[in-house]
């Protein structure tokens, strides 16, 4: 049995078709991804969904903190995939924030030949991991 995954334009649903190879007899099904939403934070657009774990740029809040995202540039869901402009009325997604850390050091080294000049620093970017709660549209 071969199955093929066939995008269907701007929503969340897809439709699956399952041939097999022995009758080549094939039937559609429509398969539905798990809502989610973009919104911005830190001067950037986080895909999320519910459930999820993501790190987003460092919030000034303590850990165990609810924060709510109220910045929510797209949904997309069973009714189809909404787009605001710039932000979609009245939708919010909560989220707890589970830890405060430091990303990977990142090494930058300034050189010019034949001055004797070298320059050697490192940066480790602060972030805030949190848990997506629910995304309210």
């Amino acid at each position: 049995m071969i199955v093929f995954v066939l995008p269907k334009p701007l929503g969340v649903g897809f439709k699956k078709r399952n041939v097999c190879l022995n009758t080549g007899e094939s039937e559609v099904e429509e398969v539905y991804e798990v809502m989610y939403a973009i919104i911005k934070t830190g001067g950037k657009q986080y895909k999320v969904k519910e459930e999820e774990i993501v790190e987003i740029e460092k919030l000034e809040c303590a850990e165990g903190d609810s924060v709510e995202f109220e910045e929510v540039k797209a949904i997309s869901d069973d009714n189809g995939f909404q787009i605001g402009q710039p932000n979609i009325e009245g939708a919010k997604v909560k989220a707890k924030v589970i830890e405060h850390g430091k990303g990977d050091k990142i090494i930058v080294f300034k050189y010019k030949p034949k001055n004797n000049y070298r320059k050697k620093t490192g940066h480790r970017q602060p972030y805030t991991k949190v848990i997506i709660e629910k995304i309210e549209a």
